[in-house]
């Protein structure tokens, strides 16, 4: 994966393949290589990867919300000259896409959410989060996964990493309040960019309720389900995940 991450100006991104770009959004604890089956799946299929690292630590701290992670998104879209993108969120990431996707319509040809907030929060428990206490942070990243297994302990590692370091806390818990703050029940209905909704039934993150209400709330979205999938599908359920939004696409000729 190294040799694809690219450095340029204030970007910092994993690009490869040729063809209609998809950008990934990861989520708040999570890194690039959570997309990696998207990574390696769609170049073979005719599109270019791009999973640009969100600056979730490099903003100022007034200024660290998730409508400024949506500007910066857009800023990438057109440092890149990359016209209309298929945008893929997931968590915090598929937040920041609903966001760029309301403020920036004409650079979105498509959006994909998979376990989103925008809707519903409850991302780490009331009892986020307890620094110095590595059983008690293990627990709640095995909690994302319907397999715990899929929590190793690079994950747990680097979660445990950013909650003992204050400047990362701090921050973290500013997008998680902005996240709060930027609920969009209202803003979905105006929302006309097709969107592909990919969900885990086991999620209990963002519960399936969540996604429903997504579905019923945006005006022109379909809703899939992975079994046996918590919070994270693109982890969990590589080939499923890649399976149903390459279908998707194919029916939508994105």
């Amino acid at each position: 994966m190294e040799e694809h991450i690219k450095q340029e100006g204030k970007f910092k991104y994993f690009e490869k393949g040729e063809g209609t770009p998809i950008v990934v959004l990861h989520g708040l604890m999570g890194g690039l290589s959570n997309f990696d089956g998207v990574m390696n799946y769609f170049p073979t299929k005719g599109y270019k990867v791009v999973v640009p690292e969100l600056p979730l630590y490099d903003m100022p701290l007034l200024k660290t919300n998730t409508k400024n992670l949506a500007n910066y998104i857009k800023e990438f879209i057109d440092f890149k000259n990359y016209g209309k993108v298929i945008l893929v969120g997931n968590s915090l990431g598929g937040h920041v896409g609903l966001l760029t996707t309301k403020y920036f319509p004409e650079s979105v040809k498509a959006l994909v959410i998979t376990g989103s907030s925008g809707l519903y929060e409850s991302a780490m428990g009331e009892s986020y989060p307890k620094r110095g206490d590595y059983e008690y942070m293990k627990k709640k990243v095995q909690d994302v996964f319907y397999d715990p297994e899929i929590a190793t302990p690079e994950i747990i590692d680097d979660v445990y990493s950013v909650v003992n370091d204050r400047n990362k806390l701090i921050r973290t818990l500013s997008i998680a309040k902005s996240a709060i703050r930027h609920n969009m029940s209202k803003d979905l209905p105006d929302m006309h960019t097709p969107t592909c909704i990919i969900w885990g039934e086991q999620d209990e993150v963002t519960p399936p309720e969540v996604a429903v209400d997504f579905n019923k709330l945006l005006p022109d979205s379909e809703l899939f389900w992975i079994d046996k999938c918590g919070h994270a599908a693109m982890m969990e359920r590589p080939d499923e995940f890649n399976k149903i939004l390459y279908a998707w696409l194919q029916k939508r000729n994105f």
